[in-house]
């Protein structure tokens, strides 16, 4: 293994880490934002919301990643009414059309585990609330996603790391990310095997610290679980 080949690409590979990072907290945060409506949605009581909510949560969970990203980087660059308006500004770029369907993406699947989260909420819980005077905002607020988010933790954990590995998608679309930084490498030495396991280590020692900030949250958030000493 010739070392020399990642120390004289280390550059590179920041580019490419930095660029991974960006995608994958960015999505990760709009993508949460547009959830916690989708999974309240598909709670309510209205047909309507309800269907439009279960259509879309289907549609992302139910097709790759990868498709999604074809679909809007290539196709929709064939229609033409899409090019006269504003929104070509956005979808002409890739970094764009790639931070759009790993949004998307991963705002379905953070969807459908909050709407398990609160479908789970003790009864208890709530008809506490409900004695206590709360009405429905404020069951929800004040109880309801509370306690969700504690519940949902460690399944949302599971979303964060899969968004990280998912990201690699990227470089498919000339991205230099983490991936596409071992691509370029690989076709200028070719040595596929430094090159990715460059690449690999550093998706490694992130999903690390993925999970240890997970388990110090869980820690935090579940402090009243833990059996007190005397």
């Amino acid at each position: 293994m010739d070392f020399s080949i990642i120390w004289a690409n280390w550059p590179l590979y920041l580019e490419g880490l930095w660029t991974t990072v960006q995608l994958v907290v960015l999505a990760l945060l709009i993508g949460l934002a547009i959830a916690l409506p989708m999974a309240l949605m598909r709670q309510s009581s209205n047909p309507v919301l309800k269907g439009l909510a279960w259509s879309y949560i289907y549609f992302f969970r139910g097709t790759p990643l990868l498709v999604q990203m074809f679909i809007i980087y290539y196709g929709f660059g064939q229609l033409a009414w899409i090019k006269s308006t504003w929104m070509w500004i956005f979808l002409q770029e890739a970094y764009f059309c790639a931070l759009l369907a790993f949004t998307l993406n991963t705002a379905a699947y953070t969807a459908e585990i909050i709407r398990g989260a609160i479908a789970t909420t003790p009864h208890g819980e709530v008809e506490a609330a409900i004695a206590y005077g709360m009405s429905r905002w404020q069951r929800m607020r004040r109880i309801i996603l509370p306690s969700a988010a504690r519940r949902a933790l460690h399944a949302y954990s599971n979303e964060i790391i899969f968004m990280l590995h998912g990201s690699s998608v990227a470089s498919v679309i000339t991205l230099v990310d983490l991936t596409g930084a071992a691509r370029i490498v690989n076709s200028r030495y070719y040595s596929p095997f430094e090159a990715f396991i460059a690449s690999g280590v550093l998706y490694l020692l992130m999903t690390f610290l993925i999970v240890w900030g997970i388990k110090l949250a869980e820690k935090r958030w579940h402090a009243h679980l833990r059996p007190r000493t005397h």
